[in-house]
């Protein structure tokens, strides 16, 4: 199956917007799962030379991992471009090991899985599992906490 078919922008999950947006699509999402896409480009923040650094790998799996949770906090009434319902940030890195740094160009596929998930009234916390990719070769994979919060309009 070619799960490639398909593709959601991100941000109708997420209130990232660039320069800070380090997804480029959602592939597959679920409540428990999630597969993006993220091609670096020459403009990215987080690029030095010719590689993605650590924490700009660390950062797109963050963002992959909150399109789960943070799929929750948005409705049919939302306007990506105005709306800001959900903040949210990294809790808790409990580990991680980067392998490889991504080229420029480079499309990491990145995979997410939720571990645990606590909701309390108007936020989450959860864990979650997420593995990145480039050309089906794993370069990066991490456990990693986050915090949403909805903001009040």
């Amino acid at each position: 199956m070619d799960i490639g078919l398909v593709k959601i922008p991100i941000h109708e999950f997420l209130p990232h917007r660039a320069p800070m947006l380090m997804v480029d699509y959602i592939v597959e999402i679920s409540q428990r799962h999630v597969i993006c896409e993220y091609t670096i480009t020459k403009d990215c923040v987080f690029l030095t030379g010719d590689c993605l650094q650590e924490v700009g790998l660390i950062e797109h799996m963050a963002q992959t991992c909150s399109s789960i949770v943070g799929q929750n906090y948005y409705s049919e009434d939302y306007n990506p471009d105005v709306d800001e319902r959900v903040i949210g940030f990294i809790s808790a890195i409990k580990s991680v090991c980067i392998e490889q740094l991504p080229q420029q160009g480079a499309c990491i596929r990145t995979k997410a899985s939720l571990v645990s998930q606590f909701e309390g009234v108007g936020y989450t916390i959860c864990t979650m599992s997420v593995v990145a990719e480039v050309v089906d070769m794993k370069i990066a994979e991490a456990d990693i906490n986050l915090f949403l919060q909805e903001r009040k309009s």
